[in-house]
């Protein structure tokens, strides 16, 4: 469990399925970050058993309520990512749910998250990407201190579209710069 001013990132629980269902439904969520908006509780339930039962997979959990209102995780170099990552590097991910959109909770997990990247899991450098015209994680990117490093074209997204993906990355040296000094 990772806490912060607003928020608690903890794993999903089974019962939480129609709560991710509210938010995973919305066809402006999952499709600009490539996955399709769940069809139902049923599928959200799968959800949380398999994709977000992988370690460093958090709920956003919004501490006023106790609700679950996203999710964002840690894809180290041996698992399934995108950014051409090497030995002692991963990649973040997150989405929230629209009534949250603009109100800085997600950087506010990302922040969280490279602490855990840099802090206790000693990684070298931490990835973020985004399809194009995703601007909201762009900007996520952008406040966090993420540097811009490359664009992808013609990325097959999990959704078999072709996309254009760009990627950004923080060092160790750039996260203390920021964060620590």
């Amino acid at each position: 469990m990772i806490e912060t001013e607003r928020l608690i990132l903890r794993p999903w629980r089974e019962s939480e399925a129609e709560i991710l269902y509210k938010y995973a439904n919305d066809p402006d969520i999952g499709p600009i970050a490539g996955w399709s908006p769940h069809t139902s509780v049923e599928q959200s339930l799968e959800i949380i058993r398999t994709v977000f039962s992988a370690p460093e997979t958090y709920a956003v959990v919004l501490k006023e309520t106790g609700e679950p209102i996203g999710s964002c995780g840690i894809m180290v170099s041996n698992s399934l990512h995108s950014a051409g990552m090497k030995t002692g590097e991963a990649e973040i991910g997150y989405w929230i749910g629209k009534p949250y959109w603009g109100q800085r909770l997600i950087p506010e997990a990302v922040e969280a998250l490279l602490s855990r990247c840099f802090e206790d899991l000693g990684l070298d450098a931490v990835w973020c990407g985004y399809y194009d015209s995703n601007y909201k994680s762009q900007r996520v990117c952008e406040k966090c201190g993420f540097r811009y490093h490359h664009t992808n074209n013609d990325i097959i997204s999990p959704l078999g579209d072709k996309r254009i993906e760009h990627f950004y990355i923080m060092t160790k040296e750039d996260f203390h710069a920021l964060y620590i000094n």
